[in-house]
């Protein structure tokens, strides 16, 4: 099992709500992006991840307000729009590999095994969906010891 368990307030996502990339427009320099991670860093777990956003704001899933967003935290999975058919049209996936921060959260503590691990982070609309001009960070590799 991947996490061992998962530390904070987390609200996980029930079924993505289908709704068309596109239809929820992001301002072309917002940017999102690790705080306190960075490309090749090795950890101890349990791992603080803090959630940096510029250009727009945080608000809960389900938040009809204009250049707004929610997080989502991917963990060992190709980068987006490399991974899942249509991720990038019809919403980001809940499972083990997808974490929803659809409560407005900007950091989590987070239990993962030793090793190798990718992380991205990507802002959701309302729904779930990436916005038409997706707000993704860089994908990166850290390495947790025990």
């Amino acid at each position: 099992m991947m996490f061992k368990r998962l530390m904070g307030a987390l609200a996980l996502a029930t079924a993505p709500v289908f709704a068309q990339a596109g239809d929820t427009a992001a301002p072309k320099d917002a940017f999102v992006y690790f705080i306190n991670l960075e490309d090749g860093q090795t950890v101890s777990s349990p791992i603080r991840i803090l959630f940096g956003l510029q250009g727009m704001g945080v608000a809960p899933a389900g938040t009809e307000k204009e250049n707004t967003g929610h997080h989502h935290l991917l963990i060992d999975r190709p980068p987006m729009g490399q991974g899942e058919e249509d991720e990038l049209d019809y919403g980001i996936l809940a499972d083990e590999h997808h974490m929803h921060f659809g409560g407005g959260q900007t950091e989590v503590l987070l239990d993962l095994d030793p090793g190798r691990h990718t992380l991205q982070l990507v802002l959701g609309d309302l729904n779930h969906v990436p916005h038409s001009n997706p707000i993704m960070s860089e994908h990166i590799t850290i390495t947790v010891t025990e």
